[in-house]
């Protein structure tokens, strides 16, 4: 009996032993999985770092976008340019010396030519002097002569065919009588002959319109250079 107790005895630590031994290498497997399996997530989560940092571009390579260009803005939002200002044309000068203003828009004709024609002042006086005297500063059909009559015209002369601002005649050479009848064209066949005067500038008004007209009464020019100089500088002034 005893020794069969002692065997058992012996049996029992045996097991409890290897029992132990099982438990303690269960224990080390685990430890060992356990220990491995962090292995490989350390290992992947470095990978995935890496990747991380491969697939980043640098801030310092980047190119960056370009600003944009002033000059290359879109036309459709660029501010339309102001519109221009017409400048405004001087208005014309109050009739002065007694004209009307028919006179008065007559005169500003020959000032108008003389000037585009490049004629000094006294040549101006000069001129609107003459028209004073041959047509009272009106632009005069002839009576005898009916085609002067078919034109624009402010009165009927009766001095043969004598028409317009100066009352000069087809007949003598000035031009056709509708050329004539046109004021600006009329300035411009006298200022033309009177250019031609020598010595012009300095003569007597009276002279130098005479020496033009070839008038029967010469010394009746004179008689309108005051109020033809102030009538030239009225336009002048005025810019005309």
């Amino acid at each position: 009996m005893a020794l069969a107790a002692g065997v058992t005895c012996c049996l029992g630590l045996a097991a409890l032993a290897q029992a132990r031994q099982g438990t303690a290498d269960t224990a080390d497997r685990a430890a060992a999985i356990a220990g491995a399996d962090l292995e490989r997530r350390a290992a992947a989560d470095a990978a995935s770092r890496s990747l991380d940092r491969m697939s980043t571009p640098s801030a310092s390579v980047s190119p960056s976008a370009p600003a944009p260009s002033a000059s290359t803005a879109d036309p459709d939002t660029t501010r339309a340019p102001a519109p221009r200002k017409r400048p405004v044309r001087p208005a014309d000068p109050a009739p002065v010396a007694g004209l009307t203003k028919a006179q008065m828009a007559n005169a500003k004709v020959i000032v108008r030519t003389g000037r585009a024609m490049g004629v000094p002042r006294r040549g101006l006086v000069i001129a609107v002097a003459t028209a004073m005297q041959e047509s009272n500063l009106y632009n005069v059909a002839s009576g005898v002569l009916p085609e002067s009559q078919e034109y624009p015209h402010q009165g009927i002369g009766w001095d043969h065919d004598s028409v317009g601002l100066f009352q000069q005649r087809a007949s003598s050479g000035w031009g056709e009588v509708g050329q004539l009848m046109d004021p600006a064209f009329a300035t411009r066949q006298f200022l033309t002959a009177l250019q031609q005067v020598p010595g012009w500038r300095d003569l007597p008004l009276t002279v130098a319109a005479q020496a033009v007209q070839i008038s029967a009464y010469p010394d009746l020019y004179a008689q309108h250079e005051w109020r033809a100089a102030e009538v030239v500088d009225a336009h002048l002034a005025a810019g005309k």
